[in-house]
């Protein structure tokens, strides 16, 4: 038995005086009103209503659980018409997953004008290291896919392709000379991470199924300056002039802009990823989820091309797969 629905009709039922207007009302049977009200007394053990051929009337027990009822049916909709709200207004508190760096370089610039667009909304944000699939415990995960695809039960949308480039300040380049060809750079003080042991450059597209990049070339890993996972330490010796190291995009867009870092090797990639906003759930996302997952969406572009390159005039230049060039090359030092 639906009680709440069963406690609907028998109010129904007593505010019009009649099981047949109630029924009309509701859009039932009388049958099924009659049955209703029925049921609610079997579960109670009480009788609520005396029946006569003229007019129903509320045992001492019926006036006392109307009473109770209708406070009770008033506050449901209370709080499903608070909750309706909240899906059409955002408003509220969010919670966001995602990696350091992008909060760091990404979402700190952008949070205030989502901020003016929707003042009623905070932001909790969270970024204890990578994050390759969403975390039910928060309302959006901004998460990557790389060399492994997506896996899980969730909803995500496209934010951005970025591209993983070689970098490093124009100071240390006029000192130790421009890298034409990635095996230059078994020659220069590279910055990488601890547990990487080859680097495999990418030119003329990337390689997709059976479809090979136009070039590849794959290098032991220099024997590293400074090795570290923690990419912002990368990038602030990559600033300060210490070497040569791999950055995402989204990373190096300012200092690309402000020429504090010069792309090495233009005509070469080294790693593509997709950012995603992940949700758990499509079904009843409230209103302020919602509309940072458009903001999010609306502000890096939501396409399969990398926008921070874009911005800052560096894109990658790609040449038709199969190519002058095809193969795959091997170097160590």
């Amino acid at each position: 038995m639906d009680r709440l629905h069963s406690m609907r009709v028998f109010t129904r039922v007593i505010e019009e005086g009649s099981f047949a207007r109630a029924a009309r009302q509701l859009n039932l049977s009388p049958a099924v009103v009659t049955r209703l009200v029925a049921d609610l007394e079997e579960h109670l053990g009480a009788r609520l209503i005396n029946r006569t051929t003229r007019r129903l009337a509320l045992t001492d027990t019926g006036e006392l659980y109307l009473d109770r009822v209708r406070h009770i049916l008033t506050e449901v909709d209370e709080a499903e018409a608070l909750a309706t709200a909240s899906t059409a207004q955002p408003r509220g508190h969010l919670r966001v997953l995602c990696s350091p760096a992008f909060a760091v370089h990404q979402l700190a610039k952008h949070l205030p004008k989502f901020r003016v667009l929707y003042p009623q909304v905070t932001v909790e944000l969270s970024v204890p290291g990578p994050v390759e699939t969403v975390d039910e415990n928060f309302d959006i995960s901004i998460i990557t896919e790389g060399r492994r695809p997506l896996d899980g039960s969730f909803v995500a949308r496209r934010l951005a392709r970025s591209e993983v480039i070689a970098c490093a300040s124009p100071e240390y380049l006029d000192r130790h000379g421009r890298p034409e060809h990635p095996t230059d750079l078994l020659k220069h003080e590279a910055m990488v991470p601890n547990f990487l042991r080859e680097l495999t450059f990418f030119k003329g597209g990337w390689p997709q199924g059976s479809e090979p990049a136009a070039e590849s070339v794959t290098i032991a890993a220099p024997r590293p300056a400074l090795s570290t996972t923690h990419t912002d330490t990368l990038y602030a010796a990559a600033l300060a002039g210490m070497g040569i190291t791999g950055l995402p995009s989204f990373v190096a867009e300012d200092a690309l802009l402000e020429n504090a870092l010069e792309r090495v090797l233009p005509h070469w990639h080294l790693l593509n990823t997709t950012l995603y906003a992940g949700m758990p759930t499509r079904k009843h996302v409230p209103a302020r989820t919602r509309a940072f997952v458009d903001f999010l969406v609306a502000t890096f572009g939501g396409e399969e091309r990398d926008p921070w390159l874009l911005a800052a005039g560096c894109e990658t230049q790609r040449e038709p797969a199969g190519g002058k060039g095809q193969g795959t090359l091997a170097f160590s030092p």
